[in-house]
């Protein structure tokens, strides 16, 4: 391999283009005066931006950081087995599989093949994730995988299967944004979480109409203040109610476009019913928003010019979290807005492959190219494509939340293989998770580092960084792209692909499991051809040609950058208005002495922070937890600015230190979610579920709290 080479952000999906190449050794800083690339014959490679649609050069401080985890010296450079003292000591890779190869075998011939396992992860390649979930369903034959996009975007992607029949975030390129007159922005604070993607924004800002929907006065929020735009702060857990309202002033001023309703949707008569009783004074007395900004609002979302309205997990983490994105659907439908040029509706990928992770079999009921596995079609294409029987493949499995309360359970899970996940900082009501994977007999976790999850591991396999990995990662676009390694891996670590082979052989499992990531994806091409999500005219020579390839594309034919400009998924062409109501909600009003806690990211940190809390930059710029009140809610409680405090429920008792703010109401708490041990804000989050999407209810959990002692202070 040759530097310099073209590659993509580690981190979120909107998978910023930069370029990698070796550092000049003469100038200040040079690998000369830095640690050594850890057992690595190749030196650290320096980030550069390098054009793009998404990111046009720019990273944010994430990314221009990220090459520094290639040399950290926290990196695992050998397998770790845990010997009889309890302790993880080193051990050949021989060593390795063959015990976990064994413990598997007994495992499933004492309980059976669902007793064992698989939970991977949003941030693997395309390859690494349609191999992991062919290796649950054949190697292991178990129904029993899922994957940390369930936390992520399952509720958006509900939604959006329901009412246009096909799941991408965003149905048209993120550059076609730069026209729009009026962006609505509803939970999401893509100014700290994806920063290059503001620049997007500067077309809605100049028009004023960059509208911002949270119920914190975040970085993203303030880009619409001086005149270019509204920050709407409706209290936590009533998006949906909001949402109810507009679309009741829409209908009630005859702001609908009926041609558009007419002739491309169904449902109109049930959805205007549904939302008759939510008029603005009523929505004002349960969101706080007052009504005239509710009238101010759908007015400007009507006016014409290039609307589009975009989602965040803000909206969409909670127990009707489906239903409320659903609204957000409807409501861009009332306005004629998805599928025409210039408008639009989306949803914004959190994880850098979270949309191509969801589509190639690891979510429980999926098979490649976004087929239901409990189709006997979709069942017999990929078993065509395996090699297989129809029958040999597991039927639907259980979502992460159910799988994870099943560890170590009577019928549960006996043994867990852990692919790019951190489970204990991550799930909610992380203390229960914790215990549960104390119960196991086996559990085996992949990672580059000794994340909490894997410090509780028997056996931790290491594996490449994402400059030491060939594949492909699908943007929040529907954008396939290409990751190229730019250095080796350590020589001790080994490719999951290469892992999943290797254990699927010890299993004597007669199933082709390849090593070579472009001989995968020509495997993953044929297995979702057909499908909604159909790869099947993708191929690494395309790619390396520059060609921006949108799935759908099918063999033989084009990209689809922008879907829905002729029909919808649906085999009638048309979109499904969902009426929607608000259910009872268990935690959503605080009582006396209690306040509402809502979850979120830091610009400096990325999910769990097993990776960005490495980083002396971040790290340092954001050493530790920090629960964000505001003032008059500090005073009352006796709080000052940088007291320690512990923020509880019946849950558990998370530790953090205060930060006192105006940017959030009263009544809430914030705490970022990317620290783990004590700090972990998962420690109170509840573990109730969308009914729909499985999705947990991390943004509105009812916590008291309270100011600590310092150690040593007098009684």
């Amino acid at each position: 391999m040759s530097l310099p080479v073209p590659s993509h952000c580690p981190y979120c999906a909107l998978q910023c283009a930069m370029t990698l190449s070796r550092p000049d050794a003469s100038a200040p800083g040079s690998a000369e005066a830095r640690p050594p690339a850890v057992a690595s014959a190749e030196p650290p490679v320096v980030v550069a931006g390098r054009e793009f649609p998404t990111n046009r050069g720019g990273l944010c401080k994430k990314g221009w950081t990220s090459a520094e985890l290639l040399r950290s010296p926290d990196r695992l450079l050998a397998p770790l087995v845990r010997g009889a003292d309890g302790e993880l000591r080193e051990a050949g890779w021989e060593e390795a599989l063959d015990l976990v190869a064994a413990r598997l075998r007994g495992i499933r011939a004492a309980h059976g093949a669902d007793a064992v396992g698989v939970f991977g992860g949003g941030g693997l390649t395309n390859e690494k994730a349609y191999l992991l979930g062919k290796f649950a369903r054949l190697a292991l034959g178990t129904s029993r995988i899922d994957y940390n996009g369930r936390y992520c975007m399952s509720s958006a992607a509900a939604a959006g299967m329901r009412a246009f029949g096909i799941d991408r975030g965003l149905p048209f390129p993120l550059a076609d944004l730069d026209e729009a007159s009026t962006i609505l922005l509803l939970g999401t604070n893509v100014a700290e979480t994806m920063p290059p993607f503001i620049g997007h924004l500067a077309g809605a800002q100049a028009a004023g109409g960059l509208v911002v929907v949270d119920p914190r006065r975040t970085a993203t929020a303030r880009l619409a203040g001086e005149g270019r735009g509204l920050h709407v702060q409706p209290a936590p857990g009533t998006d949906l109610v909001l949402l109810l309202g507009l679309m009741h002033i829409v209908i009630a001023e005859g702001l609908v476009d009926d041609d558009y309703v007419a002739g491309r949707t169904v449902g109109f008569d049930a959805v205007r019913r549904s939302v008759a009783a939510w008029w603005p004074e009523r929505v004002q007395s349960i969101t706080g928003v007052a009504a005239s900004t509710l009238r101010r609002l759908a007015r400007r979302l009507a006016s014409g010019g290039g609307t589009y309205i975009l989602t965040g997990r803000g909206v969409e983490q909670h127990v009707d979290g489906t239903d409320t994105a659903t609204a957000a659907i409807d409501l861009a439908l009332l306005l004629g807005l998805p599928g025409r040029p210039g408008s639009g509706y989306g949803t914004l990928t959190g994880q850098g492959n979270g949309q191509g992770g969801r589509e190639h079999g690891q979510k429980c009921d999926q098979l490649p190219g976004y087929r239901k596995i409990a189709d006997p079609v979709a069942r017999a294409h990929v078993a065509r494509v395996w090699g297989v029987d129809p029958d040999a493949i597991p039927g639907p499995g259980v979502p992460a939340v159910e799988l994870l309360r099943s560890l170590g359970r009577p019928g549960g899970l006996r043994a867990l293989l852990v692919h790019g996940s951190n489970l204990v900082v991550s799930s909610p009501n992380a203390a229960t998770v914790r215990d549960g994977l104390a119960r196991l007999d086996l559990l085996v976790v992949c990672d580059f580092f000794r994340s909490e999850t894997a410090e509780l591991a028997d056996v931790v396999l290491p594996v490449p960084q994402w400059a030491e990995e060939e594949g492909t990662l699908t943007n929040l676009e529907g954008r396939v792209i290409r990751r190229r390694r730019a250095i080796d891996p350590p020589a001790g670590v080994r490719d999951e692909l290469w892992i999943l082979a290797e254990l699927a052989r010890r299993l004597d499992c007669d199933a082709v499991f390849d090593t070579d990531p472009e001989r995968v994806f020509e495997e993953l091409r044929l297995a979702s051809e057909g499908g909604i999500a159909d790869y099947s005219g993708i191929d690494y020579e395309l790619l390396d040609s520059g060609e921006a390839a949108y799935w759908p594309y099918p063999r033989g034919g084009t990209g689809t950058p922008r879907l829905f400009a002729e029909r919808f998924g649906h085999p009638d062409g048309l979109a499904r208005l969902v009426a929607v109501s608000p259910a009872a909600r268990p935690e959503t009003v605080p009582g006396d002495g209690e306040l509402v806690l809502v979850t979120g990211r830091l610009l400096e940190h990325y999910q769990s922070g097993s990776q960005t809390r490495r980083v002396r930059e971040l790290r340092e710029a954001q050493p530790e937890a920090r629960a964000t009140l505001h003032p008059a809610t500090a005073e009352r409680l006796g709080i000052a600015e940088g007291d320690e405090l512990e923020v509880s429920n019946e849950r558990g008792r998370a530790r953090c230190r205060a930060r006192i703010s105006l940017d959030l109401r009263p009544e809430t708490v914030f705490l970022p979610f990317h620290f783990g041990g004590s700090e972990a804000a998962n420690l109170v989050t509840s573990d109730a579920v969308d009914p729909v999407s499985a999705m947990p209810e991390f943004k509105t959990t009812i916590v008291r709290v309270s100011r600590l002692e310092p150690a040593g202070a007098p009684v």
